[in-house]
């Protein structure tokens, strides 16, 4: 296990310092700010809303609940019960990082809850709309991989946080997904 760790910790300082450039250091930070996002989730409530009708407020539904339980699982159980430091309060790597967030969070680091919601969501999205988007369904996994990066390179997650917390997401955003198919599915609105 502490081999495991500081590889954890010598792949967080490669991203976080020597992988580094100005043009991330200005990207990183805004990436994973949730305003960033509220125009995408707004689009895609719209556009369920239009396309599926009243089909639509399940699907919605079940978007909520997926990223409430990635959330709440992550923050609330696996946190605490692992009570690892972030690399900001990790004496060992924390006098050598860049800190780019505006704020060291005192909750636990393992897992990281923006890679749990974000990959909730991806295989959320993914499982439940590729047959209608078709091949550009694929490329939410790009997006979800991009702000799990991010977490990284700004200094507050250590890699094994952000893959535990992707692990998360993927499993949660799959039942999810798979009791929606089972019981609702979509099929656009015949108007």
């Amino acid at each position: 296990m502490k081999k495991l760790i500081l590889f954890d910790k010598s792949l967080f300082l490669k991203i976080n310092r020597d992988w580094s450039n100005p043009f991330f250091d200005q990207v990183m930070p805004f990436l994973r700010t949730p305003s960033l996002w509220i125009p995408f989730y707004l689009f895609l409530f719209v556009f369920m809303v239009i396309n599926f009708g009243r089909r639509a407020w399940a699907w919605i539904l079940f978007f909520v609940v997926t990223v409430s339980a990635t959330d709440i699982i992550s923050s609330r159980f696996i946190k605490p019960g692992f009570a690892r430091l972030r690399p900001c309060n990790d004496e060992t790597v924390s006098s050598t990082i860049r800190m780019l967030a505006e704020y060291c969070g005192q909750n636990g680091s393992f897992t990281s809850s923006h890679a749990a919601n974000h990959f909730g969501m991806a295989v959320f999205l993914f499982l439940t709309l590729r047959s209608i988007i078709g091949k550009w369904s694929g490329l939410i996994f790009i997006w979800a991989a991009m702000i799990c990066y991010a977490q990284v390179y700004i200094g507050v997650h250590f890699p094994f946080d952000v893959a535990g917390g992707a692990l998360l997401g993927f499993i949660i955003g799959s039942l999810t997904a798979s009791v929606f198919n089972k019981r609702f599915g979509l099929v656009p609105d015949q108007r």
